[in-house]
């Protein structure tokens, strides 16, 4: 059955919604403090998971907190592998410490993105899994061809979970528009909705031309800073669960 995730912890004061969104989610990806977030904010994302029987995955970055971690950065091999067990580490004792686990990693931002069109930078990625904990699983994009990221996570024994996003534009080859771009950020809830029932009933997703994108996906995604998110996550989990 098809899961709905969430980017969350990632915002504070009036800005974070996560309270409202939580109920209608199965999975939070939390931030783990290098593109947003603070121990405090872990903890409390954490405790809100565990009230709603939200599995959770850790969202780490680049270091990159000026910028949201939505800037690529070039990284030695070791660096990137520490900061990515940091982060994890970081959000699994937390979760210990509430009788709770991290079930998965979801990279976020540019390192999700730099991940999905880089080998070296996804074999990095599936290292600092697999040397941690290869019990959990990845979350990578849905594409019409994850052939060779598989084959990837295949020689670190993880397990790939792959998602399409609810209020992202496609490109025609199946990656993101950019968000500096026209189009990236979905409002939207019929419009939105309406890509969800075509992709769990036909497998497909359209791009910003029209195109017919095939995905083989488990999870969906809705952003925990899109400001329609609450609408969306409610819209799309009374749909699912029709």
């Amino acid at each position: 059955m098809l899961t709905l995730n969430c980017d969350l912890g990632e915002l504070t004061g009036d800005s974070n919604q996560d309270a409202l969104i939580m109920p209608y989610i199965d999975q939070a990806n939390i931030a783990c403090g290098f593109h947003a977030s603070d121990p405090l904010t872990m903890q409390t994302t954490v405790t809100l998971a565990c009230q709603h029987n939200v599995t959770i995955g850790a969202h780490p970055s680049y270091p990159d907190r000026e910028n949201f971690g939505r800037m690529s950065m070039t990284l030695p091999k070791a660096q990137l592998i520490a900061c990515l067990q940091y982060q994890i580490g970081a959000l699994q004792a937390i979760c210990q410490a509430q009788g709770t686990s991290v079930s998965y990693v979801k990279p976020h931002g540019a390192l999700y993105n730099d991940m999905m069109a880089k080998p070296e930078i996804l074999h990095t990625v599936c290292q600092a899994i697999a040397l941690l904990d290869n019990s959990l699983a990845l979350v990578i994009q849905a594409h019409p061809d994850n052939q060779e990221h598989q084959a990837i996570a295949q020689q670190y024994q993880l397990t790939l979970k792959f998602e399409a996003f609810a209020d992202r534009g496609y490109q025609d080859n199946g990656l993101l528009i950019p968000r500096n771009e026209a189009n990236a950020v979905l409002i939207d809830s019929q419009q939105v909705l309406a890509r969800v029932k075509a992709l769990v009933q036909n497998q497909q997703l359209s791009s910003v031309n029209q195109q017919k994108l095939v995905l083989n996906v488990d999870t969906l995604c809705v952003h925990g800073d899109n400001k329609a998110a609450v609408n969306l996550v409610k819209t799309i989990s009374d749909w699912l669960n029709e």
